[in-house]
């Protein structure tokens, strides 16, 4: 009896033990964010979002998969801050490039593993025709460079003779990728940025290693089973990039004057201001949220707006009112498209420049003369489908109509004293009545007689009787 509990047990020991070995671990969640494009501040906003999802998935680890040949340095240094920031691992696999914003990025990350033939470095901030930018951006960057690098840390060595500082990660040779002044021996000489290949990155620090895929940086990190979730734009990200296409904004500004043409042919506020409104929106909206237009290109293009309006419906004629509000409003529309901060335009890519006034040039003339050709097509009195909101019917003079009060016909020939000084306008006074009155020639002083010579348009035409 005893025998045979001792063998039960030792069954019931070996099946615990089986049981034990052949459950399969817990799997990892890694989240993983592509960034193979310029860094814009798309990839800002893609980031932040991608963070928060990887936070609330209590994600195990985030992977960007990178390959980019750089970007904007403001939408970059808010990427790193982000990393560095992270209560989550972040790893990066270089697939080609990590070039001057993209290297940045990287060396925020907490582990570095490039393709081979891959590169690292190159760090200048440049604009974009590739020419170097001044000073103080290059100060700027390399401070970053600098930061970033000794954010991972660093080892003290003590040894009889002495004290040895040794970094993880040696900013001297992050800012030797932004500045090429610096000399590190056997590294990089001066007159050159630096610039990594795979081997000499991790020969010194700034790579863990060379891998093929996604799989083997997870194998180098410690995470052999894991569950991959990818970062997906969500369709609001979609039509943003979608709106800011060239194209895209070419049609919304032909919209926007197809719609104030059309309001002002028509009484009252109706359908094609609101038109006008939505082109509007669709415009400026993404164009500011990618960072391209300024609170202050907005406002200018509303003033331009605003000034036109008050030259149409207020101020007669059309003068200097008009002709600033058409520079204001094709100004906004302008700048809007250029990647210039603030007041600042150093830097610019004339060619960006370019493309931006061809495409405001050519919709503002394509919406007018679109607006032109719909008016008679849409309007037309024998086939147009809005025939029935336009007027048809003429009131000829030959049929007893008449532009003026009848009464006024009368006052041909009248005589009376001017109201005020006519230069050539003023006002006179006809039978006790006050006028609105236009001197045929010459100045007329106040208190001066005169007669009235025609009346056309509700204008009364006057000459001083001498």
């Amino acid at each position: 009896m005893r025998k045979s509990y001792k063998y039960w047990l030792s069954i019931l020991g070996l099946c615990i033990v089986l049981v034990a070995f052949s459950q399969e671990p817990d799997k990892k969640l890694v989240y993983i964010l592509n960034i193979k494009q310029e860094i814009t501040k798309a990839v800002w906003r893609h980031t932040q979002q991608a963070f928060a999802a990887a936070d609330s998935l209590k994600a195990d680890a985030i992977l960007i998969h990178m390959n980019t040949y750089g970007g904007t340095v403001v939408d970059a240094d808010s990427i790193r801050t982000k990393i560095l920031a992270s209560k989550i691992p972040v790893y990066v696999f270089i697939d080609n490039n990590a070039a001057s914003a993209g290297a940045l990025i990287a060396i925020a990350c907490d582990s570095i593993y490039m393709r081979p033939g891959g590169s690292i470095g190159a760090a200048t901030v440049v604009n974009q025709t590739g020419a170097a930018m001044p000073d103080k951006y290059q100060s700027y960057m390399r401070s970053t460079m600098r930061s970033t690098a000794e954010a991972h840390g660093k080892d003290t060595i003590i040894t009889a003779t002495d004290t040895i500082i040794k970094w993880h990660r040696d900013p001297l040779i992050a800012e030797a990728m932004v500045d090429q002044r610096i000399y590190i021996k056997g590294i990089v000489d001066t007159g050159k940025v630096l610039t990594f290949t795979p081997s000499e990155a991790i020969a010194n620090g700034f790579s863990e290693g060379t891998v093929e895929n996604i799989g083997e940086v997870l194998g180098k990190v410690g995470i052999k089973n894991y569950e991959i979730v990818e970062y997906e734009p969500s369709w609001i990200e979609k039509i943003i990039g979608f709106l800011v296409h060239p194209m895209i904004s070419g049609l919304l500004i032909m919209a926007i004057i197809g719609g104030i043409y059309f309001e002002l042919q028509t009484p009252g506020i109706g359908f094609p201001l609101g038109l006008a409104i939505l082109a509007a929106t669709l415009y400026f909206a993404p164009l500011y949220l990618e960072g391209l237009a300024e609170n202050w290109e907005i406002l200018i293009f509303i003033v331009g707006l605003i000034l036109i309006a008050v030259e149409v419906f207020v101020i007669p004629g059309f003068g200097v009112t008009g002709a600033l509000g058409l520079i204001l409003a094709f100004g906004g529309l302008t700048l809007s498209l250029i990647d210039n901060i603030k007041f600042d335009f150093e830097g610019v890519d004339t060619s960006r420049i370019n493309t931006a006034l061809t495409t405001v040039v050519v919709a503002v003339a394509g919406g007018f003369f679109a607006s032109l050709y719909l008016s008679k097509k849409l309007f037309s009195a024998e086939t147009g489908p809005f025939r029935n909101l336009s007027l048809k019917s003429v009131q000829n003079v030959d049929e007893g109509y008449v532009s003026i009060e009848i009464g006024m016909l009368k006052l041909k020939g009248k005589s009376g004293t001017a109201k005020t000084v006519l230069r050539p306008g003023g006002k006179v006074l006809l039978d006790g009545e006050v006028y609105d009155a236009v001197a045929e020639s010459g100045y007329i002083d106040q208190g001066e007689a005169v007669t009235v010579t025609r009346v056309e348009t509700t204008q009364v035409y006057v000459e001083r009787v001498e």
